[in-house]
């Protein structure tokens, strides 16, 4: 019997049954000229100590918006948040004051950008930025600051880190920009640390460094990571489990390997076709017919039904709910027990 899903439990070798960070029916919506965009809607997820969860989906689909709210860095208006919590530790940040979210953001809760060119201020050195975690937060002298510059600059392998301190972020190649942003967002040992695209416009052999390197910096502290990404292939060897949003809901949440092996949702389906394989070399690569909702205008039912090949009439008049298919895996779509087998009408 199906029922509607709520939260994902803890993978196996989670610690604790509190979660560090419990997002709870989050909706975040903008308001334009053209209307209200409803960017995310009734997102929730769970993350426990140690754990990586990446949220994937294409643009427009509410990871970053879902992050931004986290961070509480959302412009508002024209943002607003009418309904949900963000719970950190058990404490609602929504319902803290500024001043309070403050001295979690940075400190216990840090993020990496996508563009870590546009992120960093191309007027300061790259160590004065990294250091000035320390001389805001922490209240140390320049001189101190820039020493725990260099040694963040080595610990994420930036060469000639003593050097370099000194250079600024147009200096550096996209790679080692990239790291400079890791090290400034692990400069306070967060809890948690949200990367959000930090592979973008990166070749591959750099990307799979700065994963390598993220896996080592949450190994050796034990945070909890978010990372954000439209590529599952970048996710594989270093995600516990996997939140797939399309028009700003969560349509299937799994553990990794469940969702690499057989897909619950057919738009999980349709980005696990989509990735290159060696032995289909030399073949057309898949791509998801149509394009993703304007969240100005969404489609009634379930948003993903112009593009889905396992539609029926009552995925265009009813939106699904987040089935429970096991405790540890939900999708939000009428026919997931058909995506399961691989078979549709």
């Amino acid at each position: 019997m199906m029922t509607t899903h709520t939260d994902v439990l803890p993978t196996e070798g989670g610690l604790g049954n509190t979660p560090l960070l419990a997002v709870d029916n989050l909706h975040v919506e903008f308001s334009t000229r053209q209307g209200v965009v409803k960017a995310v809607n009734g997102v929730s997820y769970d993350l426990y100590q140690g754990e990586t969860l990446a949220v994937l989906g294409e643009s427009g689909s509410g990871k970053s918006v879902t992050a931004q709210a986290i961070m509480g860095i959302l412009d508002m208006p024209p943002a607003r948040i009418p309904h949900g919590e963000i719970r950190f530790r058990g404490t609602d940040m929504l319902k803290l004051t500024d001043e309070a979210r403050s001295q979690i953001r940075g400190q216990r809760i840090a993020m990496i950008f996508q563009d870590a060119l546009s992120a960093l201020n191309p007027v300061f050195t790259v160590g004065w930025q990294i250091g000035e975690m320390f001389r805001v937060h922490r209240g140390m002298s320049k001189r101190d600051a820039q020493k725990k510059a260099i040694e963040l600059m080595d610990r994420v392998r930036i060469p000639a880190a003593k050097q370099r301190v000194h250079d600024y972020p147009h200096q550096f190649s996209g790679g080692m920009r990239q790291r400079i942003m890791i090290a400034m967002s692990i400069a306070l040992d967060p809890e948690v640390l949200i990367a959000d695209e930090p592979t973008t416009a990166l070749d591959v052999t750099v990307q799979a460094q700065i994963m390598e390197l993220l896996a080592e910096l949450q190994r050796e502290s034990n945070m909890g990571l978010i990372l954000i990404t439209h590529d599952l292939g970048v996710v594989a060897d270093v995600a516990d489990k996997i939140a797939v949003m399309y028009g700003g809901r969560i349509v299937e949440k799994a553990l990794v390997h469940d969702v690499y092996r057989t897909p619950a949702h057919p738009y999980s389906k349709g980005l696990l076709d989509s990735i290159p394989r060696v032995d289909l070399k030399g073949q057309e690569l898949y791509a998801i017919k149509g394009l993703p909702p304007n969240l100005l205008a969404m489609p009634p039912g379930c948003a993903f039904n112009p593009r889905c090949p396992y539609r029926q009439d009552n995925c265009v008049s009813e939106a699904p709910p987040l089935y429970e298919i096991s405790h540890t895996r939900s999708s939000a779509c009428h026919y997931w027990r058909e995506v399961l087998d691989g078979s549709h009408e």
